[in-house]
């Protein structure tokens, strides 16, 4: 049996995976609040899979109302070893159009107000983000993407805003002079979380539009927004399986298995009992 055990966050477009067996919903409890949904456990050959719609069954909750804690927390109790985020964006570039996807490897928060991180008074820790990827894993999904028969780019920076709006036609124009090439309203603060639970995280963007920075073209409507979803969707289940089918059969060790080992800060004697008990899952490791 493979000792890798994936988390899929499925975003706008991908409610489901292909090639599941044996599964089975169940519900993962968190002290950090409600999941978004259940956990769909399964798996496809020897490696274990475990599914969260991110928005829920249904696409009820906003961008803003994610509980990105719970979320991260729940995977990592279901065992996970590895995330994959599947999340559908806007392009900020001419050369990544509706239908293309990109694995990205950089990203620039833009939200407000989100809890983006399990420590804080009573337990501090500070985890780098200078590479907010795993480059494993992000190999792997662009691979599996190709496999699928996407037309996929490797790298790009996901510029994450708040939502639930789109942006203004100024925004979009100074995002792309940051450097931005997609973006979206769930990758932040998912991918720091995930950082801090030890939890290697990729994230396959599936563009469905143009963001509004060209002047000629006609402003996104969620009719077509949706539309696109369909059909990248489709390529998305594909991709997952291929990159399931893609692993070695053993997983080695990560860096980012062990990235508490140097970012608690805290001293013992100063440690909030009940913040440590809500980190049981996520910093159990160099805690217990």
């Amino acid at each position: 049996m493979s000792n890798w055990t994936i988390g899929i966050i499925g975003g706008s477009g991908l409610y489901a995976i292909d090639g599941l067996q044996d599964q089975a919903w169940r519900t993962v409890e968190s002290p950090w609040g409600q999941p978004s949904d259940q956990i769909l456990f399964g798996r496809i050959g020897d490696v274990q899979l475990r599914f969260l719609p991110r928005h829920g069954r249904g696409h009820r909750i906003a961008p803003s109302d994610l509980n990105a804690r719970a979320n991260v927390d729940a995977l990592k109790r279901s065992g996970c070893t590895d995330i994959l985020s599947i999340s559908s964006v806007g392009s900020l570039r001419e050369e990544l159009p509706p239908g293309h996807f990109v694995v990205v490897d950089q990203f620039i928060d833009r939200t407000k107000g989100r809890p983006s991180s399990f420590f804080g008074s009573g337990m501090v820790a500070h985890v780098s983000m200078a590479e907010p990827v795993c480059e494993r894993m992000s190999a792997f999904a662009a691979e599996a993407v190709a496999e699928a028969g996407g037309a996929v780019a490797k790298g790009g920076t996901y510029l994450a805003m708040e939502g639930p709006q789109f942006s203004t036609r100024a925004e979009s124009h100074l995002y792309r002079q940051w450097g931005a090439d997609v973006i979206g309203m769930t990758a932040m603060p998912e991918a720091k979380l995930a950082r801090e639970a030890e939890l290697p995280y990729a994230l396959i963007g599936m563009v469905t539009d143009y963001d509004c920075w060209r002047e000629d073209a006609a402003f996104v409507e969620v009719s077509e927004v949706i539309a696109q979803m369909g059909a990248n969707g489709t390529i998305a289940r594909k991709a997952v399986e291929a990159l399931v089918y893609a692993l070695p059969a053993t997983r080695a060790a990560s860096p980012l298995d062990t990235v508490l080992d140097h970012a608690l800060i805290t001293s013992d004697a100063h440690r909030d009992p009940a913040l440590l008990a809500k980190l049981d899952a996520v910093a159990g490791r160099v805690l217990g």
